[in-house]
């Protein structure tokens, strides 16, 4: 009798387990989730809300593509029910700090979800042609953006079962106004003359858009990672420029201004005063501490010096 109820109780335990997901989430406790920036960790936030504890690896004002992860980040990883990462080589690639930080605490691969799968890379080049990367700024696109989300939520689904309705439902708002600032972007950048809309960033980080909504782009530099605002990179811009008539540059929030500097004082074309967020967003209470508010800004702005 003993044994039979013994065997019982084991049987009821694997059944809970197995009803619990993939990463062993306890009922009534939060998912513990390293998210690898601020972008990706607002997006966690808003659709897990109080089911998830995130961590963010990136502070605000510190570069994605090449970070050194702090102790307190190990400990997190390492913790770490669940792993978001941008991909598209924001964070380096398969042989980058992200995944060897991953791997230095041997967490599972099926612990960790890329949040770009679905979405169509775009590339780039250096100004000497030597080097070609993934461009990783896929968040650009407002239509990106909603497939990263729709990913997040499929993860905390995949994670956590028991509460699918309450991350659906949380999604469905936050969906709804990503869709919305979308359409916002369709019909304000459409309403640009087509000879008007050329914008010139530092880095290319908005060709995701630029592509969207028929746009023209120039900058200083391609890749993040290269010198950046080298004499050869300012002369290759000014040539651009030279025959240009447009009413702004803009300059990104987490970028030195001197090159772009140096292009508005050769061309006299000056830099729009507010500055576009490209890698982050900003610090809880900052103008712009939400993916939603990044998005509206960024178009903002735009839309104010193309016209």
């Amino acid at each position: 009798m003993k044994k039979s109820i013994l065997v019982m109780f084991v049987f009821v335990l694997l059944l809970a387990g197995c009803s619990q997901g993939n990463k062993d989430v306890v009922d009534g406790d939060r998912i513990k989730v390293v998210s690898s920036f601020t972008i990706i960790t607002d997006m966690v936030n808003e659709i897990g809300q109080e089911k998830v504890d995130v961590h963010n690896l990136v502070p605000t004002g510190n570069d994605p593509h090449e970070y050194e992860p702090l102790p307190q980040d190990i400990k997190k990883v390492t913790d770490a029910d669940v792993l978001f990462y941008n991909g598209m080589n924001l964070e380096g690639g398969e042989n980058g700090w992200f995944m060897k930080l991953a791997r230095s605490v041997n967490q599972k691969e099926e612990n960790i979800y890329n949040l770009s799968e679905g979405i169509e890379p775009m590339f780039l080049s250096s100004h000497d042609g030597k080097v070609e990367e993934i461009n990783p700024h896929v968040f650009s696109n407002p239509k990106n953006g909603i497939i990263m989300a729709e990913n997040v939520l499929k993860a905390l689904i995949e994670i956590d079962p028991d509460n699918k309705d309450f991350y659906e439902s949380n999604a469905e708002v936050y969906l709804a106004a990503l869709h919305d600032i979308e359409s916002r972007y369709e019909t304000g950048f459409a309403s640009i003359p087509k000879e008007k809309r050329f914008i010139v960033t530092s880095e290319r980080a908005f060709q995701y858009m630029t592509a969207e909504y028929d746009i023209d782009e120039a900058y200083i530099w391609a890749i993040d990672t290269e010198e950046n605002g080298t004499p050869q990179q300012i002369k290759s811009l000014l040539e651009v420029l030279k025959d240009k008539e447009i009413p702004y540059l803009f300059v990104e929030s987490n970028v030195d201004e001197r090159p772009m500097k140096t292009i508005s004082d050769e061309t006299g074309i000056p830099i729009f005063p507010e500055k576009v967020f490209a890698d982050e967003i900003g610090k809880k209470g900052n103008e712009v501490d939400t993916y939603f508010k990044f998005l509206e800004h960024n178009l903002e702005v735009f839309m104010k010096g193309l016209q």
